[in-house]
């Protein structure tokens, strides 16, 4: 008896050694062959880009034909409430929208040149101080004109020379000049005000463009109730991230009366041509371009006088013979229609010609605006080299504690109250149909089919095969994937979908432990995602794009998983579907996907996944990192368990979290 033991157990022995052997063989054969299969990208990513140009091209409105003045200026009401009301402020607690500005003085400058520096210090919502230069000449009679000045992205804020220049002669000229400050430049260069972290308020339910419309619009509240300024003449100006914010504020508060922008916005059809030219995320905010574009914001400007500045070689962005045609030539007839034709105008700078505020675009504000204020009229600058002060001559200084972008997302999100997920029965029910409604119109979610599966490739490996896809969807996009199948398996076997935040290229160990199980893989990338990302410049911006234009690219993404596991099932003849996923942006894609249509999967198991979608205001998750994560009110209304919850019956099982 002791011998049979023995030998049973030598037996077993044998057995291990064999198939500790046959899997260490299979995976120093099997495993290079998948992973060089999976490091040829299906499609070229100029394909994917063309794609989507298409796509947003489409959705670019035509613009408006009214049929008189009467007509656009009931339009451009509408349009101001419904821009304000349902889109920059989606979110924010009213009492914050509609309170009155709140400025303190700091310290004053006596420049000995006719004007004085006040230092001011304004809060932005409760808890976040700014601060503001005023430039106002030592002698005003009466009420003066003013222009509200606005930063771009500028490292030294509101010290910046071109910025004093510009102040100093509109006082010199008679005209009061507020500079404000902007987050993350200047004394709010504090890493947690970066724009990026903008996306983080989306996730917790503030438009993140809320925000950076209260900074702006407190300096115009500010001036308008200023008694030394008459509130029928005030104007704004900027460059670059300025320009933008002068194109907002002019188009979405009648109280601007002249405006200059410069180099600050183009069209869709330019940015998307070129869409690094757009690549904030105030500039690119959720549904901020959804029926709308750039034109139409210049066009609500008509008939007050408004002076484009574009320069012909610019270095960043909007370069003067590219965005002309869209923001400029189009827009004419706005102002014709009300035979104000004079008060719209264009200059292309050349000398130096790249993106600046210097001395020919100065002189080109300093006429328009002493032309429209009834001023006598500027051809020149005077000089001021002499006063232009350091930065920390110019500090106000900021409160300890003062809030952030980041600190303020993190606020919000704590506030958060979500319905609990009730157990079972009747209520469970009704919760689940409610919320499902919420997640579809939250990641915009709209169902979509595979029109075409595309060969692209094919291989033989040890002991398996591939083929490689490329899927052509019905809203005109497309995914890429390779499908492997071990030799010796039998048909209609369980299918794997394999999703890694990294693409299918890193997702070989994924695919080799799958197909080793017996499954047949599918190593998928969706839009935005390895071998399926755009080819400049960064797949984010593309994404942001997205999001401004009304649609979701969480939405789109979760939309192409399922549409492709419809096609697995339906033209392969899959069993089951499970999916497989590494990294927390595929276990969102995954997770929403599965809670939109449980049908589609069995099981969803996740390596190195978040628990909450609090980790992404935790860590915190830069935005680039993960862009379709950071959807608008998704943290507000779900969290990975009710994602969960959503799913069943589908199982989903969280094997590693991310950071561990």
């Amino acid at each position: 008896m002791r011998k049979m033991v023995l030998r049973v157990v030598a037996v077993c022995a044998l057995c291990a050694l064999v198939i500790a052997y046959r899997d260490a063989h299979a995976q120093t054969t099997m495993l290079p062959s998948i992973v060089e299969t999976l490091a040829h990208p299906v499609q070229p990513p100029a394909v994917t880009q063309f794609q989507l140009q298409r796509y947003l091209m489409d959705r670019i409105p035509p613009l408006p034909r009214p049929s008189g003045p009467e007509q656009w200026t009931a339009e451009v009401k509408r349009l101001r409430k419904h821009i304000l009301d349902d889109v920059a402020f989606h979110g924010w607690p009213r009492e914050w929208v509609e309170s009155a500005p709140h400025f303190e003085e700091m310290g004053v400058i006596e420049s000995g040149h006719g004007y004085r520096i006040r230092k001011l210090r304004y809060e932005i919502v409760p808890g976040f101080v700014s601060t503001a230069l005023l430039y106002e000449p030592e002698a005003i009679s009466g009420r003066a004109p003013a222009v509200l000045n606005v930063i771009g992205h500028e490292p030294a804020g509101i010290a910046v020379e071109y910025e004093q220049k510009r102040c100093i002669n509109l006082a010199k000229r008679g005209m009061v000049a507020l500079n404000l400050g902007w987050m993350e430049f200047g004394e709010l260069s504090q890493p947690d005000n970066a724009h990026d972290y903008g996306a983080h308020l989306d996730l917790a339910g503030s438009n993140a463009l809320g925000l950076f419309y209260l900074a702006m619009r407190r300096g115009l509240d500010y001036l308008a109730a200023s008694p030394e300024v008459d509130p029928a003449r005030i104007g704004v100006t900027g460059l670059s991230g300025g320009g933008w914010q002068t194109v907002l504020l002019a188009a979405l508060d009648p109280r601007v009366a002249v405006s200059v922008e410069v180099a600050g916005v183009g069209s869709r059809e330019s940015n998307l041509t070129a869409p690094g030219d757009t690549y904030e995320i105030e500039e690119d905010a959720p549904d901020f371009m959804k029926g709308f574009d750039f034109p139409e914001l210049i066009a609500m400007r008509a008939p007050k006088p408004t002076l484009l500045v574009h320069n012909g070689v610019d270095s960043c962005c909007f370069r003067a013979p590219l965005v002309k045609p869209y923001i400029y030539e189009n827009v004419t007839p706005f102002f014709r229609m009300y035979g104000a034709q004079e008060n719209f105008d264009w200059h292309e700078n050349i000398d130096p010609g790249v993106h600046n505020y210097q001395l020919d675009n100065r002189i080109q504000a300093y006429r328009f605006f002493t032309a429209h204020f009834h001023l006598p009229v500027a051809d020149n600058e005077i000089f001021s080299d002499g006063e232009i002060r350091t930065a920390k001559e110019l500090a106000v200084g900021i409160p300890a504690g003062n809030q952030t972008v980041l600190g303020l997302a993190r606020n919000l999100a704590a506030k958060i109250i979500r319905e609990s997920i009730p157990e079972s029965g009747a209520a469970h029910m009704e919760w689940v149909q409610t919320k499902r409604a919420e997640l579809r119109y939250v990641v915009r979610y709209q169902p979509i089919t595979v029109d075409r599966a595309l060969r692209k490739a094919n291989s033989k490996g040890m002991d398996f095969r591939s083929l490689s896809y490329r899927f052509d969807l019905s809203n005109g996009l497309s995914a890429t994937g390779i499908w492997f199948k071990q030799d010796a398996s039998p048909a209609n076997e369980p299918v794997t979908i394999v999703l890694n935040d990294k693409g299918y290229q890193a997702a070989g160990e994924q695919v080799f432990e799958s197909l080793s199980s017996g499954h047949e893989v599918l190593a998928l990338d969706v839009l935005f995602n390895g071998a399926t990302r755009p080819e400049v410049p960064d797949s984010s911006d593309w994404e942001l794009l997205v999001d401004s234009s009304g649609d979701r690219s969480l939405g789109l993404e979760a939309d192409q998983l399922l549409s492709v596991a419809h096609w697995l099932r339906a033209a392969g003849g899959a069993s089951e579907i499970k999916v497989e996923t590494d990294g927390i942006r595929s276990q969102v894609i995954a997770l929403v996907a599965a809670a939109l249509d449980p049908s589609a999967f069995v099981e969803v198991t996740t390596q190195n996944g978040m628990k909450s979608l609090g980790y992404l205001l935790d860590k915190p998750v830069p935005l680039r990192d993960a862009p379709e994560l950071f959807c608008l009110d998704l943290y507000k209304d779900f969290d990975i368990d009710s994602l969960g919850a959503l799913a069943a019956p589908v199982k989903v099982v969280q094997a590693s979290a991310a950071g561990k």
